[in-house]
């Protein structure tokens, strides 16, 4: 079996919980998932299953849609309502003009801090680690892509939004974010994923629908949808051959028959290089 499975993830396991799941259901450890969705939070979760665990890396990059909730007036240790509350503020009423403006503000390329209770790297240590351990660490802020942000409502200090971004969006500190535009303090109070590149929510099934066999294995070839594309002798992928193409980018490769044999990524000169096989 090798494929790409769409789960609903629901609140209180984490992304690595419906792994395991995963590998006794399908009797197979080869499984992982394309981009971590924390405990609290819901929504896609994308499982590549055997031959489809060397497409993860480009999964992983794809951009992601999300439905958040900030609640204005808190702050906690976690940026997220699960942590430790450690501060608390009035919040004056916001005309919708004002959130829409703040959310704005945030379209396009800036720089964004990640939350200390992550799993990011630094030194070879995930940050959590160094909160859990009262450690001092120097937290560098990354670059983040927001393509699309949209108010959806607000009532009771609670903005919801859904908001398209690129790879290593922290929505949790873009809640906090947004509340600091706003001239206040907040934090992320719900969180679900709807689409991750060119896969939707619509499309995936519970955890208890998996367990009862009650899934579609999508192919290989879907997770790579939206990449441009190019048809090629497959004897060229197998030997490793270099591609002369104007194509810029990761470019999905494919036998005549429709079968896709690796991943290629330009060069400066007008080539494409092999950067995974996938046959």
């Amino acid at each position: 079996m090798n494929g790409i499975i769409l789960i609903n993830k629901e609140k209180g396991y984490t992304s690595h919980d419906v792994v395991n799941i995963a590998r006794k259901v399908l009797h197979t450890k080869k499984v992982g998932h394309g981009g971590t969705l924390d405990p609290d939070a819901t929504g896609l979760l994308v499982l590549c299953v055997n031959k489809a665990t060397k497409t993860l890396q480009f999964i992983s990059n794809d951009a992601k849609v999300y439905q958040a909730k900030l609640t204005l007036g808190l702050a906690s240790d976690t940026f997220d309502i699960s942590g430790e509350i450690l501060e608390r503020q009035e919040v004056r009423q916001y005309s919708r003009e004002e959130i829409v403006q703040a959310l704005e503000s945030f379209l396009g390329q800036s720089e964004q801090v990640p939350p200390i209770y992550s799993a990011l790297k630094v030194k070879g240590k995930k940050l959590y680690e160094y909160a859990r351990n009262n450690e001092a660490v120097e937290i560098e802020p990354r670059q983040i892509t927001i393509t699309a942000i949209e108010l959806i409502g607000y009532q009771d200090n609670v903005i919801e939004f859904k908001v398209a971004c690129s790879k290593g969006t922290y929505i949790r500190s873009l809640c906090v974010d947004i509340a600091a535009k706003l001239g206040t303090i907040g934090l992320m109070s719900d969180l679900v994923r709807l689409q991750a590149g060119s896969f939707s929510l619509e499309d995936a099934v519970t955890i208890e629908q998996f367990k009862n066999n009650e899934y579609e294995i999508l192919p290989i070839e879907s997770a790579l949808k939206g990449y441009p594309s190019i048809t090629v002798d497959e004897k060229i992928v197998i030997h490793g051959k270099p591609i002369e193409s104007d194509l810029k980018g990761d470019v999905a490769v494919y036998n005549d028959q429709g079968k896709i044999l690796a991943i290629y990524r330009s060069d400066s000169q007008g080539y494409l290089r092999s950067v995974r096989g996938l046959f």
